[in-house]
C-alpha cells in the first residue's frame, strides 16, 4: 500500500469505506443537511429522522454531526439495532454514566429523568443518535417514543435522531407506530450523488488524502463509475479504489475508462446499479440554510429521491369519501386534450402496455381510474412534454395508493395525478406524477403554484414523457 500511496502522491488511502470525518463531502446537499441537523439538535424538540439507502453516507453524517456539536451537548450513540425495550434504556443510562446497578430497569427511567433535569438546569443538552433504526424491534422503537416524552413543564429533556434505511419509513407507516411517527418533527433524506456530482466527489477525496496534481479520473472513467455505482458513495469508493489500483499496476498516473471498467467487472454489485437522475433545482436547501442562520422557521430538507433509492410517500390519512367542498383556486395543471386513440400512433409498445396493465387495483375505485388515465396519458402525451414527479416508491399496496389519492383530491385536481406501476424484480415500483406540461419551464412554474404541503413533501422534479416511457 505504501507504494500505491507514493505512486499517486497520497498521504493516506482516499477511498476507504470506513467513515472518516476528514473525508466528509459537503456537496449533494450533505453540508446543508448537516447544518440543519446541528440546528435541530440545538434548538428543536422532538424526534428527527434521517433516511438513506445502504452506502449513501448516513453513518458518516452521524459521525460528523457528533464531532461538530458544541461541548455543552452530551451525545449517546447507539449502533446496535437489536436492543430490546429494556436494553435500550439501560444502554442510554450506561452511556450517560448513570448508576442503575441496584434498581436496573425499574429505576432506570426515573434515574435518567433526574439526570436529564440536572443537565437541563446546568444549560446542557442531551442528544441520542440511533443508527440502523430500521432494524430495531417495535418494542425498542416504542421505548424511544417513551424517552422522547421526558420533559420539564416547558421543554423536552432529550433530542433523538434516528438514522435508517428506507425500510424505516415502512416501519413507521404501521398503525402500531403512529404515536412514534407523530413525534417526528423533521425528516431528511440522503440521496445518491447525481452523475455530475461524482467528479467533484472524487476530486475532493483525492485532495483530502493529500493529492495535489491534475484530476486523475478522466470524464469517461467518471461516467462509468457514476453509472455502475448508482451514485451511492460506498460503491463509488470501492470502484475508485479498484480503478486506482488498476492504474498503479499498469504504471499509469491517471484513470481511464479501461481501468474503471476493470474495477466494475471486479465488483460484486456490477450490473445492479440503476441510473441516477440529475439534481433538482428546487431551492429547499437554501430555505433551510436561511432558517438555520436566522434561527427562524425551519423547513425539513428532502433532497431529491431517485429511481435508485425510491422513497415511500408520506403517510396520508384517508380523506372522507364524500365529495370535497369548494376550495380556493388551486394550482391547475395544463392538461392538453389527448389525441383520438384511433388516429394517433401509440407511443407505447404492446409489451409496455401489458406491463402497465398487469398491476391490479384490487377493487379500489380511485386507483383503478387513475391507472387507466395514466396508461392513456403515456400512450398519447408527446415525448417533449413534461410532468412533475411527486415520488417513487417500492410500496405498491393498492390500499395505500387509494388513501393517497383520496387525500390528493382535496389538494389538487385528481385528474392531473398519474400513477405509473413499473415491474421491478417480482414487485412493482410506483411512480406518482402530476400534470402534463408543454415545456420544462411550464412544469417548474406549475410546481411553484402547488399547495405548500406538496412543495415541502415532494421533489416536484420535471420529467419528460420520453424519459418515462424509456424507463420501462
Amino acid at each position: 500500500m505504501s507504494l500505491y500511496l507514493e505512486h499517486f502522491g497520497l498521504n493516506e488511502a482516499p477511498f476507504r469505506i470506513t467513515p472518516h470525518t476528514d473525508f466528509f463531502f459537503d456537496g449533494a446537499d450533505r453540508g446543508t443537511t448537516l447544518e440543519a441537523l446541528l440546528y435541530a439538535a440545538l434548538h428543536e424538540e422532538g424526534i428527527v429522522k434521517v433516511v438513506g439507502e445502504v452506502g449513501s453516507g448516513k453513518t458518516m453524517l452521524c459521525r460528523v454531526l457528533m464531532e461538530r456539536l458544541p461541548s455543552h451537548v452530551e451525545t449517546v450513540y447507539l449502533a446496535n439495532p437489536s436492543f430490546s425495550r429494556d436494553e435500550i434504556l439501560l444502554a442510554v443510562a450506561e452511556e450517560l454514566k448513570i448508576d442503575v446497578s441496584r434498581d436496573r430497569v425499574t429505576g432506570a427511567l426515573h434515574a435518567l429523568q433526574t439526570r436529564l433535569i440536572e443537565s437541563h438546569a446546568a444549560g446542557r443538552r442531551t442528544l441520542i443518535l440511533i443508527d440502523e433504526a430500521h432494524a430495531m424491534p417495535e418494542e425498542a422503537l416504542e421505548q424511544v417514543r417513551l424517552l422522547s416524552n421526558l420533559e420539564t413543564s416547558r421543554h423536552k429533556l432529550l433530542q433523538i435522531v434516528l438514522f435508517g434505511q428506507p425500510e424505516l419509513d415502512a416501519v413507521l407507516a404501521m398503525s402500531s407506530m403512529r404515536q412514534l411517527k407523530d413525534r417526528i418533527t423533521h425528516s431528511f433524506r440522503m440521496r445518491p450523488l447525481a452523475p455530475q456530482e461524482v467528479a467533484p466527489y472524487l476530486t475532493f477525496r483525492m485532495r483530502a488524502a493529500g493529492y495535489r496534481g491534475p484530476d486523475i479520473f478522466d470524464a469517461d472513467s467518471v461516467a462509468r463509475i457514476a453509472r455502475a455505482s448508482g451514485g451511492l458513495t460506498r460503491r463509488i469508493n470501492i470502484l475508485a479504489d479498484k480503478a486506482l489500483l488498476a492504474a498503479f499496476s499498469e504504471g499509469a498516473h491517471g484513470v481511464t475508462a479501461k481501468q474503471a471498467q476493470a474495477a466494475i467487472a471486479d465488483s460484486e454489485f456490477a450490473g445492479q446499479a440503476r441510473p441516477v437522475r440529475p439534481v433538482a433545482a428546487i431551492g429547499l436547501a437554501a430555505l433551510a440554510g436561511a432558517a438555520i442562520a436566522g434561527a427562524a422557521a425551519y423547513w425539513a430538507l428532502r433532497p431529491v429521491p431517485t429511481p435508485v433509492a425510491p422513497p415511500p410517500p408520506p403517510a396520508l390519512t384517508p380523506a372522507p369519501q364524500a365529495p370535497a367542498p369548494a376550495a380556493p383556486p388551486r394550482a391547475q395543471a395544463t392538461v392538453p386534450a389527448a389525441p383520438d386513440a384511433a388516429s394517433a400512433a401509440p407511443l407505447l409498445s404492446k409489451d409496455q402496455l401489458a406491463r402497465l396493465e398487469s398491476f391490479r387495483p384490487e377493487g379500489h375505485a380511485l386507483l383503478a381510474g387513475r391507472l387507466s388515465a395514466s396508461r392513456e396519458k403515456l400512450r398519447s402525451a408527446p415525448d417533449a412534454h413534461y410532468t412533475l414527479e411527486l415520488y417513487v416508491t417500492d410500496n405498491s399496496d393498492p390500499a395505500r395508493l387509494e388513501r393517497f389519492l383520496a387525500r390528493a383530491r382535496d389538494l389538487v385536481p385528481l385528474e392531473s395525478v398519474f400513477l405509473v406501476p413499473l415491474p421491478a424484480g417480482g414487485h412493482y415500483r410506483i411512480w406518482a406524477l402530476y400534470g402534463d406540461f408543454p415545456t420544462r419551464e411550464a412544469a417548474a412554474q406549475a410546481a411553484r403554484r402547488l399547495p405548500p404541503k406538496y412543495q415541502r413533501s415532494f421533489p416536484l422534479e420535471p420529467r419528460s414523457f420520453a424519459e418515462l416511457r424509456h424507463a420501462f
